[in-house]
Order: C-alpha cells, then sequence, then structure tokens
C-alpha cells in the first residue's frame, strides 16, 4: 500500500472522473500492439478503483470507450468490446463493495457486452460503498442531445413550459443525475483537453493533467492528483474572502 500522508483527511473528494488516456502510446513505445496497452489498462482500472474505495470517494467515474472511438479500426473496436466484457469481475466489486453504473449510448454495444454489464449491475445494485461509473459508448453532446429531446418531449406534452426550464431541469435529464458533479477530473497520457467528458457536469471541476500513460497510473499518481487537489481553493465564483468567511461560520 502506498504512502497516504500528502491527502489531507475529510477533504477526499467525493466524486473523480478519469480519462484514461495513453494504453496505445504506452504500447507502442514498447514495441507491442495497441492491445496490449488496452490490457495493461484494465489492470490500472482494478488498482485505481480499489484504492478510491478504501480513500473515502463516492464516485469514480471512468471514460472507458467514446461515441468517437466506434470510428477506430474493427479489430480494435472489436479487441475492446472483448476486453471490456472480460474485465467486469464481480469479485473486484464485490471484495470493495462497489456498485456499478453505466452511461452512454447502450443501443450499440453487442448483446453479449450489454449481458454481461446487466448482470453485474444487477449483483451489485446493493453494494453501499463507492459507486463506479463507467462512461461506455458516450459522449457529452450525445448526452445533452438526448437530455434536451427528452425535455422538449415534456414541453409537447404540457408536462412543462418553455419559460419553466431551468439548469435543474437540464440536470435532471443528465444520464448521470443520480451523482453529483465531480469535484476532480485527470487526465492521463499528456493531453490537456476534455474530449467531449462530462462537459456540462465538470463546469467547476478542478482539472488535473499528468504525462503518465494510463497503465503507469497507480496508486501514487492517483494520491498526487489528490493532494494537489486538496491545495487548490474552490471558489465557484466567489471570492477567497467569501469562502475563508464561509468556512469560519462553519468550524
Amino acid at each position: 500500500m502506498t504512502d497516504t500522508a500528502n491527502i489531507q483527511n475529510g477533504r477526499v473528494p467525493a466524486h473523480v472522473a478519469i480519462i484514461m488516456d495513453g494504453n496505445g502510446r504506452w504500447a507502442k513505445a514498447r514495441g507491442w500492439d495497441r492491445s496490449m496497452g488496452h490490457q495493461q489498462g484494465v489492470e490500472s482500472v482494478r488498482r485505481i478503483t480499489s484504492e478510491a474505495s478504501r480513500l473515502g470517494i463516492k464516485f469514480l467515474t471512468l471514460y472507458t470507450f467514446s461515441t468517437e472511438n466506434w470510428n477506430r479500426p474493427a479489430a480494435e473496436v472489436a479487441a475492446l468490446m472483448g476486453l471490456i466484457l472480460n474485465s467486469l469481475e464481480e469479485e473486484l466489486f464485490m471484495k470493495n463493495n462497489v456498485r456499478l453504473r453505466i452511461v452512454g449510448d447502450m443501443t450499440r454495444l453487442p448483446k453479449e457486452v450489454l449481458a454481461g454489464i446487466a448482470t453485474l449491475q444487477e449483483h451489485t445494485a446493493h453494494n453501499s460503498g463507492m459507486t463506479l461509473i463507467l462512461a461506455l459508448s458516450y459522449s457529452s453532446r450525445w448526452e445533452i442531445t438526448q437530455a434536451a429531446r427528452r425535455i422538449a418531449k415534456r414541453v409537447d406534452g404540457g408536462q412543462i413550459r418553455v419559460d419553466e426550464i431551468t439548469e435543474d431541469t437540464i440536470q435532471e435529464e443528465l444520464s448521470t443525475a443520480f451523482a453529483p458533479d465531480p469535484d476532480l477530473l485527470i487526465r492521463t497520457g499528456g493531453e490537456i483537453r476534455l474530449s467531449n467528458y462530462l462537459l456540462w457536469q465538470c463546469a467547476y471541476s478542478e482539472l488535473y493533467f499528468c504525462d503518465t500513460f494510463w497503465p503507469d497510473f497507480d496508486e501514487k499518481e492517483l494520491h498526487k492528483a489528490i493532494a494537489e487537489y486538496q491545495h487548490r481553493e474552490r471558489r465557484f465564483g466567489k471570492t477567497s474572502e467569501q469562502i475563508q468567511s464561509t468556512e469560519e461560520i462553519q468550524k
């Protein structure tokens, strides 16, 4: 187990979202096929899921497969689908008391993947620890478009007036409505962009980018990201003085 001395007790983010980037480049640097990087990336998912649960993080959302990923070579997509299916090991969830949720366009997934997901969601539904959310066949623009269509149907049906639509109305129609917005967004692999991931939800998330490829992202790297998060002041549009005043009142 790695040292957590740099993490302040009581200030662990409730919701961490991760863009798991760099699997292919990790493999290429070693002269291996990209699929080897994805396989090693699964091991990182297992490590980080277990550690996040141990640290007391309530929600962990992983960008597993984007809608844009369907444009990759067919062989790689097929390999990724098989890997996703094989990586859904019930032991990991039950050992850590983790519940599984999925967000994304399920209509495009193979039947065997859907069946595996449904079974695991059912078996973990009563787990009371951390919720692991897999963003699978997901994109933020797709999600917001779907939310807009559902709201439009409610307007057409007379359930809500146009002038009654608020930010909460949209939030309630997002696929992540069951979870709080991420406090911390981590992207591995050296890229500095959001790549169509949780754009609405991450409006006020703290962003952490690192050069470490996802297969090498371990417990120590997660601790570094959380420690960095804990040293930031989250103002949400307020001034530092206002934040300090509120904290003093709450003491």
